[in-house]
């Protein structure tokens, strides 16, 4: 079992940075064996995946809309994951969420993610 509470969010002009966090709190299984994983979601459209991280922190994925902007890390010590967003644009607007996963191999798709947080907010203005 795994909870998770993000952070971070807010309202931010184009161009500018925030940074999210992820606060887990786990029983039964170490958080540094979860892999872990951000999407997002706008108003009237699908959970769309963002970033993944590996729990050895070794391998980390990016959707191609933020790649280049973005950066995902954990602090097994700390159980926490973090995703610093940069150059942040309207587009990016939407809740953000964390989500843990016990499989082996980074998954892309929310269905693979067993553990959601309640999500925060990202409203970027132009």
């Amino acid at each position: 079992q795994v909870q998770l509470v993000e952070s971070g969010g807010g309202l931010v002009q184009a161009g500018g940075s925030l940074r999210l966090s992820c606060a887990a709190t786990t029983s039964g299984r170490t958080f540094s064996t979860y892999t872990m994983g951000w999407f997002r979601r706008d108003p009237g459209k699908e959970r769309e995946f963002v970033a993944a991280i590996s729990w050895t922190t070794s391998n980390t994925y990016y959707a191609d809309s933020v790649k280049g902007r973005f950066t995902i890390s954990r602090d097994n010590a700390k159980n926490t994951l973090y995703l610093q967003m940069n150059r942040l644009k309207p587009g990016d607007t939407a809740v953000h969420y964390c989500a843990a996963s016990t499989a082996g191999v980074i998954p892309l798709t929310p269905a693979h993610y067993g553990y959601w947080g309640q999500g925060t907010q990202v409203t970027v203005s132009s």
